[in-house]
């Protein structure tokens, strides 16, 4: 088994962190503060080819795999989480659920867009009273005709605020507990769809997060994604690839969050010596350089079994799990390491510790994947 990257892959990898490093983060400070979502930046990244890595060439995207897609999403998270996360929204949930579950008319009208960077899409499922529990969903789509009239609310939508098509999850038979939910592909400039209140967030502010409102938006029956009742079962695959991005996410933070200690700690002085000579804080590098790896490897382990097209729930729910949680206490030691510095906005420690925390609670909180794993573990 070889753990290392091909030098196509190393080349990938480094054209996305000199992207990160030259475009990204000499901004990122007025961003973060501003909650300033930036458009030509990201429509930039597509140019690139960083908003359809997996998508086949024939759709306009890279044709990539599911292994460079995470070191693309790690590399971006490493210099910022929230542009990282807006890309992965779009990649992995809006992107992936048309090409999952779109015929080859919804690939070829929509895709292209998507992948060039042209359009931005947002992926709707969670509501103010079902997040976990999609059985709570009130969003409800009703048949007229050759249409259907979709009214709810959504929250918590990645790129609504900018967003030119948003896959939306409605309830289209509340009897049928199984075959109740319909995805539907939903372009922004149609009447009665609209995006409501933006969030004051506690991190990841570069990335757009709003309600997205819904009042008697009529879309053509051309406009369901998949078959009519599977909805909620695509929405799980699409997850199943997503949750792999959040772990890389996850990671990049973690990454981000050490180098910067590490390279304070080399520097900074103490009793006559650069603290990184002290045992207690050579321990928490250790503990970060190691547990960075474990969850890196996790990922990659999770996204090259779904590049061989096998089942890949119980993997990306453990790579989830772990890298998230390990980011958390990385990115806690980084603090440490700073000091009082890591609690100044001056310096990067106080930044990766407001932004981790969502990947304990996006795409499926680490509750929901001690589930998931538990249910596949217990199955066998």
């Amino acid at each position: 088994m070889d753990f290392r990257l091909t030098e196509e892959q190393l080349q990938i990898q480094q054209m996305v962190r000199d992207f990160a490093e030259s475009e990204i983060k000499p901004n990122l400070a007025e961003w973060d503060e501003a909650q300033h979502f930036p458009v030509d930046t990201f429509k930039r990244a597509g140019e690139l080819g960083m908003l359809g890595v997996t998508i086949p060439e024939q759709y306009g995207g890279a044709g990539l795999s599911y292994v460079d897609y995470v070191n693309v999403i790690e590399e971006l998270g490493v210099v910022d989480s929230g542009f990282a996360l807006s890309v992965a929204a779009h990649n992995s949930l809006c992107t992936g659920h048309i090409y999952l579950a779109g015929n080859e008319e919804q690939k070829k009208q929509w895709l292209p867009k998507l992948t060039s960077g042209e359009w931005i899409g947002a992926w709707g499922l969670t509501e103010p009273g079902s997040g976990s529990d999609a059985s709570g969903m009130r969003t409800v789509a009703v048949k007229d005709g050759d249409e259907w009239v979709i009214n709810g609310t959504k929250n918590f939508i990645t790129n609504a605020t900018y967003a030119n098509i948003a896959v939306v999850l409605a309830v289209t038979d509340r009897e049928d507990k199984k075959h109740g939910i319909t995805a539907f592909a939903v372009e922004m400039d149609r009447d009665g769809i609209r995006p409501g209140k933006k969030e004051n967030k506690l991190g990841m502010r570069v990335s757009d997060t709003a309600e997205l409102v819904l009042e008697d938006c009529r879309v053509p029956d051309a406009n369901v994604l998949g078959k009519l009742g599977y909805g909620f079962i695509d929405s799980m695959k699409v997850l199943d690839g997503g949750r792999i991005s959040i772990g890389a996410l996850a990671v990049g933070i973690a990454r981000g969050a050490y180098e910067a200690a590490r390279g304070y700690a080399k520097q900074r002085q103490a009793f006559g010596q650069a603290i990184a000579s002290f045992q207690a804080i050579q321990f928490m590098l250790a503990d970060m350089a190691t547990e960075i790896d474990a969850a890196r490897l996790l990922c990659h382990r999770a996204a090259t079994i779904k590049d061989a097209g096998e089942r890949v729930t119980q993997f990306s729910a453990m790579a989830k799990l772990y890298a998230s949680e390990v980011a958390v206490r990385a990115t806690e030691k980084g603090v440490q390491i700073f000091g009082g510095y890591g609690f100044i906005k001056e310096f990067p420690a106080e930044k990766y510790y407001r932004d981790v925390k969502l990947c304990t609670i996006g795409e499926g909180t680490s509750e929901i994947q001690r589930v998931v794993i538990a249910r596949n573990l217990l199955a066998e």
